[in-house]
Protein backbone atom coordinates (compact mmCIF):
# COMPACT_ATOMS: atom_id res chain seq x y z
CA UNK A 1 0.00 0.00 0.00
CA UNK A 2 1.46 3.36 -1.04
CA UNK A 3 0.54 6.62 0.70
CA UNK A 4 -0.19 9.83 -1.13
CA UNK A 5 0.13 13.04 0.90
CA UNK A 6 -2.51 15.75 0.52
CA UNK A 7 -2.73 19.31 1.81
CA UNK A 8 -5.75 21.52 1.09
CA UNK A 9 -5.76 25.33 1.19
CA UNK A 10 -7.79 27.13 3.80
CA UNK A 11 -10.37 28.24 1.25
CA UNK A 12 -10.62 24.74 -0.25
CA UNK A 13 -9.97 25.96 -3.81
CA UNK A 14 -6.65 24.13 -4.31
CA UNK A 15 -5.20 20.90 -2.95
CA UNK A 16 -1.60 19.70 -3.21
CA UNK A 17 -0.83 16.00 -3.73
CA UNK A 18 2.59 14.35 -3.45
CA UNK A 19 3.32 10.66 -3.91
CA UNK A 20 6.18 10.82 -1.38
CA UNK A 21 8.03 13.27 0.81
CA UNK A 22 11.53 11.81 0.64
CA UNK A 23 13.55 12.42 -2.53
CA UNK A 24 16.89 10.71 -2.99
CA UNK A 25 20.10 12.48 -3.96
CA UNK A 26 22.24 10.01 -5.92
CA UNK A 27 25.18 12.51 -5.91
CA UNK A 28 25.20 12.82 -9.71
CA UNK A 29 21.40 13.27 -9.93
CA UNK A 30 18.39 13.92 -7.71
CA UNK A 31 14.96 12.30 -7.97
CA UNK A 32 12.35 14.47 -9.69
CA UNK A 33 9.84 16.09 -7.33
CA UNK A 34 6.51 15.32 -8.98
CA UNK A 35 2.96 15.92 -7.86
CA UNK A 36 -0.50 17.18 -8.78
CA UNK A 37 -2.52 20.25 -7.78
CA UNK A 38 -6.32 19.91 -7.80
CA UNK A 39 -7.85 23.24 -8.80
CA UNK A 40 -11.43 24.50 -8.44
CA UNK A 41 -11.56 27.23 -11.12
CA UNK A 42 -14.79 28.69 -9.70
CA UNK A 43 -13.01 29.99 -6.62
CA UNK A 44 -9.95 31.59 -8.19
CA UNK A 45 -11.46 35.06 -8.76
CA UNK A 46 -9.19 35.66 -11.74
CA UNK A 47 -6.00 34.58 -9.97
CA UNK A 48 -3.57 31.99 -11.25
CA UNK A 49 -2.23 28.90 -9.51
CA UNK A 50 1.52 28.58 -8.99
CA UNK A 51 3.69 25.95 -7.35
CA UNK A 52 7.16 26.50 -5.98
CA UNK A 53 9.89 24.30 -4.61
CA UNK A 54 12.26 26.02 -2.19
CA UNK A 55 15.40 25.01 -0.33
CA UNK A 56 16.03 27.30 2.62
CA UNK A 57 18.38 27.71 5.54
CA UNK A 58 16.49 28.40 8.75
CA UNK A 59 18.48 29.99 11.58
CA UNK A 60 15.89 31.30 13.98
CA UNK A 61 12.44 30.85 15.42
CA UNK A 62 9.45 31.34 13.14
CA UNK A 63 7.66 33.15 15.96
CA UNK A 64 10.08 36.10 15.73
CA UNK A 65 9.16 36.79 12.10
CA UNK A 66 6.18 38.79 13.37
CA UNK A 67 8.49 41.64 14.44
CA UNK A 68 9.84 41.99 10.92
CA UNK A 69 13.04 40.00 11.25
CA UNK A 70 13.82 37.32 8.67
CA UNK A 71 15.14 34.06 10.05
CA UNK A 72 14.94 32.13 6.80
CA UNK A 73 17.18 32.52 3.78
CA UNK A 74 16.29 30.92 0.46
CA UNK A 75 19.20 28.96 -0.99
CA UNK A 76 17.34 27.91 -4.14
CA UNK A 77 13.78 28.42 -5.35
CA UNK A 78 11.87 27.63 -8.54
CA UNK A 79 8.30 28.61 -9.48
CA UNK A 80 5.99 27.30 -12.19
CA UNK A 81 2.42 28.12 -13.25
CA UNK A 82 0.03 25.15 -13.29
CA UNK A 83 -3.32 26.91 -13.91
CA UNK A 84 -4.38 28.17 -16.35
CA UNK A 85 -2.17 25.76 -18.34
CA UNK A 86 0.69 27.49 -20.14
CA UNK A 87 0.51 25.18 -23.15
CA UNK A 88 3.78 23.42 -22.42
CA UNK A 89 3.62 19.67 -22.88
CA UNK A 90 4.02 17.72 -19.64
CA UNK A 91 5.18 14.11 -19.61
CA UNK A 92 3.46 12.53 -16.65
CA UNK A 93 5.29 10.16 -14.34
CA UNK A 94 3.59 6.88 -13.30
CA UNK A 95 2.78 8.44 -9.92
CA UNK A 96 1.14 11.44 -11.59
CA UNK A 97 -0.87 9.14 -13.84
CA UNK A 98 -2.19 7.37 -10.73
CA UNK A 99 -2.91 10.66 -9.00
CA UNK A 100 -4.76 12.06 -12.01
CA UNK A 101 -7.09 9.06 -11.89
CA UNK A 102 -7.88 9.90 -8.26
CA UNK A 103 -8.17 13.67 -8.75
CA UNK A 104 -9.92 13.75 -12.11
CA UNK A 105 -10.05 16.53 -14.69
CA UNK A 106 -9.27 19.25 -12.14
CA UNK A 107 -5.77 17.84 -11.63
CA UNK A 108 -2.75 19.82 -12.84
CA UNK A 109 0.56 17.90 -12.82
CA UNK A 110 3.87 19.58 -12.02
CA UNK A 111 7.48 18.51 -11.61
CA UNK A 112 10.77 20.03 -10.43
CA UNK A 113 14.34 18.94 -11.07
CA UNK A 114 16.58 19.94 -8.19
CA UNK A 115 20.25 20.67 -8.93
CA UNK A 116 22.80 18.27 -7.49
CA UNK A 117 24.70 20.86 -5.45
CA UNK A 118 21.96 21.58 -2.90
CA UNK A 119 22.49 20.39 0.67
CA UNK A 120 20.46 17.55 2.14
CA UNK A 121 17.78 18.04 4.77
CA UNK A 122 19.52 18.41 8.10
CA UNK A 123 18.81 20.18 11.39
CA UNK A 124 20.87 21.25 14.37
CA UNK A 125 19.36 19.71 17.48
CA UNK A 126 17.96 22.37 19.84
CA UNK A 127 18.33 22.27 23.60
CA UNK A 128 15.34 20.78 25.51
CA UNK A 129 14.33 24.31 26.60
CA UNK A 130 14.41 25.77 23.07
CA UNK A 131 11.11 26.35 21.23
CA UNK A 132 10.19 26.77 17.57
CA UNK A 133 11.75 25.17 14.53
CA UNK A 134 15.32 23.98 14.68
CA UNK A 135 18.10 25.68 12.77
CA UNK A 136 18.89 23.81 9.57
CA UNK A 137 18.14 23.16 5.92
CA UNK A 138 14.61 22.35 4.83
CA UNK A 139 12.67 21.90 1.58
CA UNK A 140 9.11 23.00 0.90
CA UNK A 141 6.60 22.53 -1.91
CA UNK A 142 3.89 25.19 -1.90
CA UNK A 143 0.87 25.77 -4.14
CA UNK A 144 -0.72 29.21 -3.99
CA UNK A 145 -3.10 31.65 -5.68
CA UNK A 146 -1.64 34.91 -6.96
CA UNK A 147 -1.73 37.34 -9.90
CA UNK A 148 2.04 36.98 -10.42
CA UNK A 149 4.44 34.20 -9.36
CA UNK A 150 6.72 36.46 -7.30
CA UNK A 151 5.52 40.02 -6.78
CA UNK A 152 6.77 41.57 -3.54
CA UNK A 153 3.90 44.06 -3.65
CA UNK A 154 1.27 41.32 -3.81
CA UNK A 155 0.19 39.78 -0.53
CA UNK A 156 -0.58 36.06 -0.77
CA UNK A 157 -3.01 35.19 1.99
CA UNK A 158 -2.50 32.06 4.07
CA UNK A 159 -5.94 30.74 3.10
CA UNK A 160 -4.81 30.82 -0.55
CA UNK A 161 -1.85 28.50 0.06
CA UNK A 162 -1.15 24.86 0.82
CA UNK A 163 2.31 23.50 1.53
CA UNK A 164 4.10 20.26 2.27
CA UNK A 165 7.57 19.89 3.70
CA UNK A 166 9.75 17.35 1.88
CA UNK A 167 13.23 15.96 2.45
CA UNK A 168 16.26 15.61 0.22
CA UNK A 169 18.16 12.60 1.50
CA UNK A 170 21.11 10.39 0.64
CA UNK A 171 21.33 6.65 1.24
CA UNK A 172 24.40 4.52 1.65
CA UNK A 173 26.03 3.34 -1.60
CA UNK A 174 25.43 -0.29 -2.48
CA UNK A 175 29.13 -1.17 -2.53
CA UNK A 176 31.00 -0.98 0.74
CA UNK A 177 34.77 -0.59 0.57
CA UNK A 178 37.48 -1.79 2.96
CA UNK A 179 37.89 0.45 5.98
CA UNK A 180 40.67 2.97 6.59
CA UNK A 181 43.80 2.38 8.67
CA UNK A 182 45.94 4.89 10.55
CA UNK A 183 49.12 4.51 12.56
CA UNK A 184 51.59 6.58 14.53
CA UNK A 185 54.93 6.00 16.26
CA UNK A 186 55.75 8.30 19.14
CA UNK A 187 59.10 8.56 20.88
CA UNK A 188 59.29 9.98 24.39
CA UNK A 189 62.10 11.71 26.18
CA UNK A 190 64.55 9.40 27.88
CA UNK A 191 63.47 6.42 25.74
CA UNK A 192 65.35 4.86 22.84
CA UNK A 193 62.42 3.08 21.22
CA UNK A 194 58.91 4.29 20.28
CA UNK A 195 55.35 3.41 21.14
CA UNK A 196 53.51 2.29 18.00
CA UNK A 197 49.72 2.63 17.67
CA UNK A 198 47.70 1.30 14.74
CA UNK A 199 43.89 1.50 14.37
CA UNK A 200 41.64 0.31 11.56
CA UNK A 201 37.98 -0.17 10.63
CA UNK A 202 36.70 -3.33 8.97
CA UNK A 203 34.71 -1.36 6.39
CA UNK A 204 34.34 2.20 5.16
CA UNK A 205 30.61 2.64 5.82
CA UNK A 206 28.39 1.80 8.76
CA UNK A 207 24.61 2.08 9.13
CA UNK A 208 22.98 4.15 11.88
CA UNK A 209 22.60 1.99 14.98
CA UNK A 210 25.19 -0.60 13.99
CA UNK A 211 28.14 -1.20 16.33
CA UNK A 212 31.43 0.06 14.92
CA UNK A 213 34.33 -2.34 15.43
CA UNK A 214 37.66 -0.55 15.89
CA UNK A 215 40.72 -2.81 15.73
CA UNK A 216 43.62 -1.49 17.80
CA UNK A 217 47.23 -2.71 17.79
CA UNK A 218 49.75 -1.37 20.32
CA UNK A 219 53.45 -2.16 20.43
CA UNK A 220 54.89 -0.46 23.48
CA UNK A 221 58.69 -0.62 23.30
CA UNK A 222 59.11 2.21 25.82
CA UNK A 223 59.49 2.22 29.59
CA UNK A 224 56.11 3.94 29.91
CA UNK A 225 52.72 2.35 30.59
CA UNK A 226 49.49 2.70 28.62
CA UNK A 227 46.93 3.25 31.39
CA UNK A 228 43.76 3.77 29.42
CA UNK A 229 42.33 3.53 25.89
CA UNK A 230 39.60 5.94 24.79
CA UNK A 231 37.67 5.38 21.56
CA UNK A 232 35.28 8.06 20.34
CA UNK A 233 33.21 9.08 17.33
CA UNK A 234 33.19 12.79 16.51
CA UNK A 235 30.71 14.57 14.29
CA UNK A 236 32.01 17.44 12.18
CA UNK A 237 29.37 19.91 10.99
CA UNK A 238 30.37 22.54 8.41
CA UNK A 239 27.90 25.41 8.16
CA UNK A 240 28.48 27.08 4.79
CA UNK A 241 26.36 30.20 4.51
CA UNK A 242 28.05 33.48 5.32
CA UNK A 243 31.37 31.89 6.24
CA UNK A 244 32.62 28.33 6.50
CA UNK A 245 32.52 27.30 10.16
CA UNK A 246 33.09 23.72 11.33
CA UNK A 247 31.85 22.46 14.67
CA UNK A 248 33.17 19.23 16.18
CA UNK A 249 31.13 17.34 18.78
CA UNK A 250 31.72 13.91 20.28
CA UNK A 251 28.62 11.77 19.74
CA UNK A 252 30.01 8.61 21.36
CA UNK A 253 32.90 8.10 23.77
CA UNK A 254 33.94 4.87 25.48
CA UNK A 255 36.87 4.39 27.85
CA UNK A 256 38.44 0.96 28.21
CA UNK A 257 40.63 0.11 31.20
CA UNK A 258 43.27 -1.75 29.24
CA UNK A 259 46.86 -1.63 30.49
CA UNK A 260 49.84 -2.11 28.19
CA UNK A 261 52.98 -2.34 30.26
CA UNK A 262 56.47 -1.42 29.15
CA UNK A 263 57.85 -3.66 26.39
CA UNK A 264 54.42 -5.26 25.84
CA UNK A 265 51.89 -5.51 23.03
CA UNK A 266 48.12 -5.49 22.72
CA UNK A 267 45.85 -6.39 19.83
CA UNK A 268 42.12 -6.02 20.49
CA UNK A 269 38.88 -4.94 18.81
CA UNK A 270 36.69 -2.42 20.62
CA UNK A 271 33.03 -1.75 19.77
CA UNK A 272 31.23 1.57 20.03
CA UNK A 273 27.76 2.58 18.83
CA UNK A 274 26.94 6.26 18.22
CA UNK A 275 23.20 6.88 18.75
CA UNK A 276 21.04 9.99 18.77
CA UNK A 277 19.31 8.65 21.89
CA UNK A 278 22.60 9.02 23.77
CA UNK A 279 22.83 12.68 22.68
CA UNK A 280 19.24 13.75 23.29
CA UNK A 281 20.24 16.61 25.61
CA UNK A 282 23.17 17.83 23.52
CA UNK A 283 22.52 21.09 21.71
CA UNK A 284 23.95 21.60 18.22
CA UNK A 285 24.22 17.95 17.18
CA UNK A 286 23.34 17.56 13.48
CA UNK A 287 20.41 15.24 12.80
CA UNK A 288 18.74 14.12 9.60
CA UNK A 289 15.79 16.37 8.73
CA UNK A 290 12.49 15.18 10.14
CA UNK A 291 8.88 15.66 9.12
CA UNK A 292 6.68 16.77 12.02
CA UNK A 293 7.09 14.40 14.97
CA UNK A 294 8.68 11.53 13.06
CA UNK A 295 11.75 10.00 14.59
CA UNK A 296 15.17 10.63 13.13
CA UNK A 297 18.82 9.79 13.71
CA UNK A 298 22.22 11.40 13.73
CA UNK A 299 22.78 13.25 10.46
CA UNK A 300 24.13 11.08 7.69
CA UNK A 301 27.51 11.70 6.15
CA UNK A 302 27.21 14.17 3.26
CA UNK A 303 28.30 12.53 0.03
CA UNK A 304 29.64 14.81 -2.69
CA UNK A 305 31.27 14.37 -6.06
CA UNK A 306 34.28 16.53 -6.89
CA UNK A 307 34.48 20.17 -5.90
CA UNK A 308 30.99 21.41 -5.11
CA UNK A 309 30.14 24.73 -3.61
CA UNK A 310 27.27 23.72 -1.39
CA UNK A 311 25.44 26.16 0.81
CA UNK A 312 23.86 24.93 4.00
CA UNK A 313 25.17 22.18 6.22
CA UNK A 314 27.63 19.37 5.46
CA UNK A 315 28.32 16.55 7.89
CA UNK A 316 31.21 14.12 8.30
CA UNK A 317 32.51 11.78 11.02
CA UNK A 318 35.78 10.46 12.36
CA UNK A 319 36.79 7.77 14.83
CA UNK A 320 39.48 8.80 17.28
CA UNK A 321 41.61 6.35 19.29
CA UNK A 322 43.47 7.95 22.18
CA UNK A 323 46.00 6.31 24.52
CA UNK A 324 46.72 7.76 27.96
CA UNK A 325 50.40 7.00 28.55
CA UNK A 326 52.11 7.56 31.91
CA UNK A 327 55.68 7.12 33.09
CA UNK A 328 54.84 5.02 36.14
CA UNK A 329 56.21 5.60 39.64
CA UNK A 330 55.42 8.61 41.84
CA UNK A 331 55.54 11.08 38.95
CA UNK A 332 53.57 8.87 36.54
CA UNK A 333 50.48 11.06 36.55
CA UNK A 334 52.45 14.25 36.14
CA UNK A 335 54.33 12.94 33.12
CA UNK A 336 51.30 11.45 31.36
CA UNK A 337 50.81 12.18 27.67
CA UNK A 338 48.43 11.24 24.86
CA UNK A 339 49.00 9.25 21.70
CA UNK A 340 46.15 9.34 19.19
CA UNK A 341 45.11 8.52 15.63
CA UNK A 342 42.00 9.42 13.64
CA UNK A 343 40.03 7.44 11.04
CA UNK A 344 37.41 8.82 8.63
CA UNK A 345 33.97 7.24 9.11
CA UNK A 346 30.94 7.19 6.82
CA UNK A 347 27.66 6.87 8.76
CA UNK A 348 24.44 6.52 6.72
CA UNK A 349 21.11 4.74 6.32
CA UNK A 350 20.57 1.85 3.89
CA UNK A 351 18.26 2.47 0.98
CA UNK A 352 14.84 0.99 1.81
CA UNK A 353 13.06 -1.34 -0.57
CA UNK A 354 10.25 0.40 -2.46
CA UNK A 355 6.91 -1.35 -2.51
CA UNK A 356 4.25 0.44 -4.52
CA UNK A 357 0.83 -1.07 -5.13
CA UNK A 358 -2.52 0.58 -4.45
CA UNK A 359 -2.72 4.25 -3.43
CA UNK A 360 -4.20 5.64 -0.21
CA UNK A 361 -4.42 9.40 0.38
CA UNK A 362 -3.34 10.86 3.71
CA UNK A 363 -4.32 14.44 4.50
CA UNK A 364 -1.52 16.31 6.24
CA UNK A 365 -2.42 18.68 9.06
CA UNK A 366 -0.48 21.75 10.09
Amino acid sequence: MSKVFKKTSGNGHIALYLGKRDFVDHVDSVEVVDGVVKVDPAGLEGKKVYVYLACAFRYGSEELDVIGLSFRRDIWIKRIQVYPPTGESVTKTPMQESLMKKVGEQGCPFSFQMPTNLPCSVALQPAPSDSGKACGVDFEVKAYLANAPNNSDEEVEKKDTCRLMIRKIQFAPANNKPGPKAEISKQFMMTDKPLHLEASLEKELYYHGDPIAVKVKINNETAKVVKNIKVSVEQLTSVVLYSSDTYTKAVCTEEFNETVNANSTLEKTFQITPLLASNAEKRGISVDGRLKEEGTNLASTTLSEGEKEMQGIMVSYKVKVNLIVSGGGLLGGLTASDVSVELPLCLMSPKPAEVRTDITIESVEG
